[in-house]
């Protein structure tokens, strides 16, 4: 049986690592921790919890994830965020599955939004790429939104089982996260040339709020469902704002 390594990057997860770890184990021959210098007891933790740690400035996430893929003992890549916990039946599938060249796997996320688990509003489905043979497959993505690149021919297989995802704890967390992807955002816009119109800036965020709420069925979310609709357009609007803002600086 193929050998996983089980790669994570962290900057202050002291909150969260311990029980990603945890899970982990049952399934990874190896753990690998990249931490960007956290101020919290990120480092300590993951340490006590068996993980092997790294310490390495932030360079983006495509680049972190790449990076701590080639620090790691094994060919075969289990990559996840430090506030992602594998459910029991997903281990289990993990633990039965023979890795196969040419394939690469696909983990069911569900997405925790403040205590409630988001099944609508374009949360939901939420299939990730995250086992693959390294070799093949590796990290995209100059700024935010980083995607696995894999060989065209390469097989999708979706393994059943959750993977936890507690992604905003508070109203707060989730409201800094915007400010930070917004930037992100912003910055990848401006590398790639494109503009801030006034239409984009104060017509898409309404677009964006109809279509999480109504296409995106976030209604059914409920009041959690009708925040993230209003939290989708701000994120929109706030990108442009901050693109314009690029613009004019430079």
């Amino acid at each position: 049986m193929s050998k996983i390594s089980a790669v994570i990057i962290t900057k202050n997860e002291a909150h969260n690592i311990a029980k990603c770890l945890s899970a982990l184990k049952a399934v990874a021959d190896d753990i690998l921790v990249v931490d960007s210098f956290s101020t919290d007891k990120t480092k300590a933790i993951a340490e006590e919890n068996g993980a092997r740690v790294i310490q390495k400035e932030w360079e983006g996430y495509a680049k972190a994830k790449n990076f701590a893929n080639s620090k790691a003992y094994h060919d075969w890549i289990l990559s996840v965020d430090a506030d992602e916990i594998l459910s029991n039946e997903l281990i289990q599938q993990i633990q039965a599955i023979r890795l196969t060249t040419g394939t690469v796997y696909s983990l069911d996320r569900i997405n925790n939004f403040c205590g409630q688990w988001i099944k609508h509003s374009g949360w939901y489905p939420d299939w990730k790429i995250r086992l693959f043979d390294r070799n093949e497959v590796y990290w995209v993505g100059a700024y935010v939104h980083e995607k696995l690149k894999h060989p065209v021919n390469y097989k999708i297989e979706r393994l059943s089982g959750k993977l936890y995802h507690y992604s905003y704890a508070t109203l707060e967390d989730h409201r800094k996260r915007i400010e930070t992807y917004s930037q992100l955002a912003a910055e990848d816009m401006y590398a790639n040339g494109k503009n801030a119109s006034f239409v984009k800036m104060y017509l898409s965020p309404v677009s964006r709020f109809l279509k999480t709420l109504f296409l995106k069925r976030a209604f059914l979310d409920g009041k959690n469902g009708w925040i993230i609709s209003r939290r989708n357009a701000l994120l929109v609007y706030l990108k442009y704002k901050k693109l314009k803002q690029l613009e004019t600086k430079y």
